[in-house]
């Protein structure tokens, strides 16, 4: 049996509940409705629990490797509207708002939203470089072996992924690999499809 992780367990326990309360539904009356049609199981009338219409936990939009900045930007609307409803400037619009350098008051306001606002809002990372994914090391592992192909000198796979540039911080590894690292990316995830 396939193991089921979070947000899909709460689908799956919502869907068997939708089926067992849409087969009673079904199985009431003889069958059909007063004037002759037979009546069909919706969710709607197998009637609305709780817990049917509770938001999963890990309702988060989560970025692809393909995401674009316009498309990260939609994504990242309902984290800076929490953000803003918890008194708190998100930290895009700090620069607008303070200029160079924002009183450490406002910072601390944002230290204490992100904490409120980060697990249930800002979205999750691609599914290849989650640390929740068991082949996360590998796809980074192989995303490093890509880029010292294309000549990326200092780049090594870490705990959260790769990093650019060593010890000494190589400005041209850090450059190059930033700029190869997207198509690194997607040549490794089209390998392990």
């Amino acid at each position: 049996m396939a193991r089921v992780r979070g947000h899909k367990r709460v689908l799956v326990v919502l869907v068997a509940a939708a089926a067992v309360a849409g087969a009673s539904a079904c199985s009431s009356s003889e069958g059909g409705a007063e004037d002759g049609r037979a009546q069909v199981a919706t969710l709607e009338s197998a009637g609305s629990t709780p817990a049917a219409s509770a938001k999963p936990a890990d309702a988060r939009p989560r970025e692809r490797l393909d995401t674009t900045e316009a498309e990260l930007e939609v994504m990242l609307e309902p984290y800076y509207k929490c953000i803003r409803e918890q008194g708190a400037t998100p930290k895009k619009d700090m620069g607008d708002k303070f200029g160079d350098r924002a009183p450490a008051a406002e910072l601390e306001k944002l230290i204490k939203a992100d904490k409120v606002c980060n697990p249930k809002f800002y979205p999750l990372p691609p599914w290849e470089k989650d640390p929740a994914n068991p082949e996360s090391r590998d796809f980074a592992r192989d995303v490093v072996k890509c880029l010292k192909g294309k000549g990326v000198k200092y780049v090594e796979a870490d705990e959260s992924g790769y990093a650019l540039g060593g010890p000494n911080n190589d400005s041209q590894s850090i450059s190059k690999g930033m700029e190869l690292a997207p198509e690194c990316e997607r040549e490794v995830a089209a390998k392990r499809k």
